[in-house]
């Protein structure tokens, strides 16, 4: 980015934002580099707002997506991460993550490294970590809203009605009937999301696998699998209310009851800015606290 004028898109959540200033020195310092900067409608709409600021030197980015960047900023958190990784798409533009109130694991530049990580990003001081994606289908058919999943696909019980099966194959192959409130099929970049949360393994991010934890399952038997992410997942759906959710990324769609859920790998990646080539582990001793004492 050293020898041409580049283009910065930013993506923003009004929530977290409206508490700081940071969206404010992020494109203030982007003018002083005489950066192209486009912004995404609503963010634009909010900034304009709430911080009586001028955007009229700004493009902005409708709901088409009809867009170029050389790089994108994500400021929120790694919620706000995913919604930008959903508009980018296959456009292959790098994002950098800012978070804006907690340490996130996509995004983890905090607020007071905002200056050093912009420099970084202009200068070419940044490496790109490529992420992979899973693509969802149903039926054999492809899905109407965006079908891939940075993070995780969440099949779950529609409301508080009893537990449903879910008849889960790799490559045509039986695995197991899941008796459960749900199964989460997570990348490694979602192992440290949802996944987690019901007692998942944390996975490196260029391990090239998928991970299947169970949300409260009935057997006490049933653990997480690890799979090579070359694999086609089969999820035959049932429930006693004959209908279901699948969550994507947090975007959750109702689906009736013995649809067929196809999941493989996606034919494209999503790339994560990493700046001063932080690793992996560096973030996830931070997020876990591990190694600090927390009366501290």
């Amino acid at each position: 980015m050293k020898n041409k004028k580049p283009t910065v898109a930013l993506f923003g959540n009004t929530f977290q934002i409206k508490k700081n200033q940071c969206v404010v020195d992020v494109i203030r310092l982007l003018r002083l580099q005489h950066i192209n900067i486009c912004i995404e409608r609503k963010f634009a709409d909010f900034i304009a707002a709430s911080h009586q600021l001028d955007l009229s030197d700004c493009s902005i980015i409708g709901t088409q997506g009809d867009f170029t960047a050389d790089v994108a900023f994500s400021m929120g958190g790694d919620g706000t991460f995913l919604g930008t990784a959903a508009r980018i798409g296959r456009k292959g533009i790098p994002i950098l993550g800012i978070n804006t109130g907690h340490l996130g694991f996509l995004a983890d530049v905090s607020p007071d490294g905002i200056g050093e990580a912009v420099d970084s990003v202009l200068s070419g001081k940044y490496i790109i970590e490529q992420r992979s994606l899973i693509h969802v289908t149903k039926n054999g058919k492809p899905l109407t809203t965006y079908p891939y999943a940075l993070n995780e696909i969440a099949v779950l019980k529609h409301d508080n009605s009893s537990l449903i099966e879910i008849r889960t194959h790799i490559d045509g192959n039986h695995l197991t009937n899941y008796q459960a409130d749900g199964l989460i099929v997570c990348t490694p970049t979602g192992s440290t999301g949802y996944s987690l949360s019901t007692g998942g393994p944390i996975i490196v991010p260029q391990s090239g696998t998928f991970c299947l934890s169970a949300v409260a399952p009935h057997s006490l038997n049933i653990r997480p699998v690890i799979l090579c992410d070359n694999v086609g997942i089969t999820l035959e759906v049932y429930s006693r209310s004959h209908n279901f959710l699948i969550s994507i990324d947090g975007r959750s769609e109702s689906f009736p009851d013995g649809t067929v859920i196809s999941l493989r790998k996606a034919d494209y990646t999503i790339g994560v800015i990493k700046i001063k080539h932080k690793h992996f582990f560096d973030t996830l001793k931070e997020k876990m606290m591990w190694g600090i004492d927390p009366r501290f």
